[in-house]
């Protein structure tokens, strides 16, 4: 049977394929732990529920030998870099290692530095949550830094943070010019697609549409890149802003007197960029908004409102 390179337009849909079967099988892990462990313990592994949700499913599929439903919704196969052998089980596990853990690492490991790197004091949390070995870790590296060494380092995670998000936008850009890796976890495995079947050329048409369009996502980044490197000095300035709002209270008895009216109820610990729901209710803002990705109602009376309803209470105290 004839094999030729798969086309733009295939990898796609088998990704995107791919992506909704994914993520119904995270959003059944959810409502599942939810259910079981509550609301706190789930903003608190909900990232880790997806990454299990991942690897259930290039485990079943692609570590097993077989197709992924996307992959054979649109009939095509994996190869290795000779295009004549199905790639190895070394590398099948290298393609899963690179396209699920190294995004959730650089994730969490890029999230727990610019935490402690922001706050005032180190934070001794005594419950143990995912990645807290790599979380104490990192609190006595950071521990060991000055004050102007840890203001110096702030804006390069910040940046390394968007870098990320850039890389993966120019990837793409790269691959609708030249058709190949879709994913960077794959070009790093070396796994690329030949198709099956329908083996007739493509339209020259459909290759040129897609180089255009690779051209214009790279002018795109271009001009987002000299937004984002104007817009820097402005960015840190407002957080150093926010900062000082958000720890207006440094004092030890005004914590202690507020303690139980602060608390969110979401994480049970002091509210956090305090916001409010239409209802009146207050969370911290990360943990409703996290909330709302799954039921947009409030969590205490169960009233219903759309996400864009939350209030940022910025002055609050």
């Amino acid at each position: 049977m004839p094999l030729v390179p798969a086309n733009q337009p295939q990898l796609m849909r088998s990704s995107q394929k791919d992506e909704f079967y994914q993520n119904n099988l995270t959003n059944n892990a959810n409502e599942l732990f939810h259910t079981l462990a509550g609301s706190r313990r789930w903003l608190q592994w909900r990232k880790e529920i997806e990454l299990l949700s991942d690897l259930t499913y290039y485990v079943l599929t692609t570590l097993s030998g077989y197709q992924t439903l996307g992959e054979e919704y649109v009939s095509i196969i994996q190869v290795d870099p000779s295009k004549r052998r199905i790639p190895s089980r070394m590398r099948r596990t290298a393609l899963i290692f690179f396209h699920t853990f190294v995004p959730y690492l650089l994730d969490k490991v890029l999230i727990c530095i610019e935490n402690e790197l922001e706050a005032e004091a180190p934070q001794t949390s005594r419950t143990w949550g995912p990645v807290s070995h790599v979380r104490l870790w990192i609190q006595r590296a950071v521990g060991m830094l000055t004050e102007s060494q840890r203001k110096a380092l702030v804006p390069l995670v910040f940046a390394l943070q968007q870098g990320i998000t850039l890389l993966n936008r120019l990837h793409v850009a790269v691959f609708y010019i030249t058709g190949a890796f879709y994913h960077i976890g794959k070009r790093a495995a070396g796994v690329s697609y030949l198709r099956v079947g329908n083996v007739s050329g493509d339209d020259p048409r459909i290759s040129n549409s897609y180089r255009l369009l690779g051209a214009l996502s790279l002018l795109q980044l271009g001009i987002t890149l000299t937004l984002q490197f104007n817009n820097l000095r402005q960015t840190q300035r407002a957080r150093h802003q926010w900062k000082q709002h958000r720890n207006l209270l440094p004092s030890h008895q005004a914590s202690q007197s507020s303690s139980r009216s602060s608390r969110c109820i979401l994480c049970l610990e002091e509210r956090r960029n305090t916001s409010s729901t239409p209802c009146g209710h207050l969370f911290c803002w990360e943990c409703i908004t996290e909330w709302c990705n799954t039921k947009t109602e409030c969590p205490l009376c169960r009233e219903k409102f759309q996400p864009h309803r939350l209030v940022y209470l910025r002055n609050y105290k």
